[in-house]
């Protein structure tokens, strides 16, 4: 196996469950808050500031400056005096570019499929399903109301949605910006670990591509 498989995910969902699943099956590496460690780590900032700011936006973001570093490389002049959640942003998409160079894994969230949209070996998912399995599954995994579930999952999404949809300027759980999207509601956590598995495979076996060979209109 040798793709990056990216998993944006519902609350709730079964996100996290799923990709963690996928690594074991596959053997690899499988990062979620292990990324903030990382990113912590590669740019000297505390891993609590990588915790407050996780997968939250705020209004200061300059889009076309950091698009520019982005493209351009960065100079430590450039990132000193760029606003605090521009460095811990700019310090995850580095360490997602640098966990990818180092070989096959699963990464969950941080707009990780938009760090590596370029990379051949992407294979980029979204996991959901509908509102009432994820407030039962939060409920019962955190003890909680499905009052108080509810609450939790609607403020998660909205970070997340709110996150991915700043910093990508593409569309949070939108089909299109995404290779597979999975209802796992629907399917299950191993029947959805099972789906993705299989695009794994048509995909690197050449299969993906053979669809449209031979399009009938």
């Amino acid at each position: 196996m040798n793709s990056i498989i990216t998993i944006g995910r519902e609350s709730g969902s079964g996100g996290h469950r799923i990709g963690m699943l996928l690594a074991r099956e596959y053997g690899i590496p499988c990062y979620d808050k292990e990324l903030l460690e990382k990113a912590s780590k590669n740019s000297g900032l505390c891993q609590e500031i990588f915790e407050n700011q996780d997968e939250k936006t705020t209004n200061s973001f300059l889009y076309s400056l950091v698009m520019g570093t982005y493209s351009g490389g960065y100079s430590n002049s450039v990132v000193s005096e760029m606003p605090l959640n521009q460095k811990v942003f700019l310090a995850q998409f580095d360490t997602i570019k640098k966990i990818a160079a180092e070989g096959p894994c699963v990464i969950i969230g941080r707009c990780a499929d938009y760090a590596l949209e370029l990379d051949s070996r992407l294979i980029s998912v979204f996991v959901h399903a509908n509102l009432e399995a994820r407030i039962q599954r939060v409920a019962i995994e955190n003890n909680l109301t499905n009052a108080k579930a509810r609450e939790f999952i609607l403020k998660q999404d909205k970070h997340r949605s709110s996150y991915y949809n700043y910093y990508t300027a593409k569309k949070w759980g939108a089909t299109e910006s995404y290779n597979l999207s999975v209802d796992s509601g629907v399917f299950g956590i191993e029947g959805s670990v099972e789906i993705i598995k299989r695009a794994v495979e048509a995909k690197e076996s050449g299969l993906s591509s053979k669809i449209f060979d031979n399009p009938t209109e």
